[in-house]
């Protein structure tokens, strides 16, 4: 019986490189963003609130990264039908609001990241470059 089994994690120079991303791709298209990013236990690794971004979003960013790393899909492709009852039972750690993306990288499960503070396509644009600066996908 095995009792371990090998894991991967983000590193600090990765969680570096996203929120550089995130920020840069936020700063050229002129919206300041939360940015949060969780491992795949939905603890925060990294939290940046660009000067200028709503106060609030990061709660729902934080919601966004937490939905992602949780179920391993986009925040936005939680079920419709359930979305209210699994905000009321997570006391809003889960969201069906768009932003919120996996990190995949090499079919491994990384966390999620979270954005918040634009419309919902410039949160997943933000989230995109913030996964494309370490090598990452939202999907397997």
């Amino acid at each position: 019986m095995q009792f371990t089994r090998p894991t991967e994690q983000l590193t600090d120079a990765a969680l570096l490189a996203m929120l550089q991303a995130a920020a840069d791709k936020a700063r050229a298209m002129g919206q300041p963003q939360c940015i949060v990013i969780v491992d795949p236990s939905a603890v925060d690794l990294a939290v940046l609130r660009m000067s200028g971004a709503r106060v609030l979003s990061l709660r729902s960013a934080r919601a966004k990264a937490q939905t992602a790393a949780s179920t391993g899909r986009p925040s936005a492709l939680l079920p419709e039908a359930v979305r209210g009852a699994i905000a009321a039972a997570t006391e809003g750690a889960m969201t069906g609001l768009p932003g919120g993306l996996p990190i995949w990288r090499g079919g491994v499960l990384l966390g999620g990241i979270g954005i918040g503070s634009g419309s919902g396509a410039q949160d997943v644009e933000v989230a995109e470059a913030a996964l494309a600066a370490i090598g990452a996908t939202p999907a397997p």
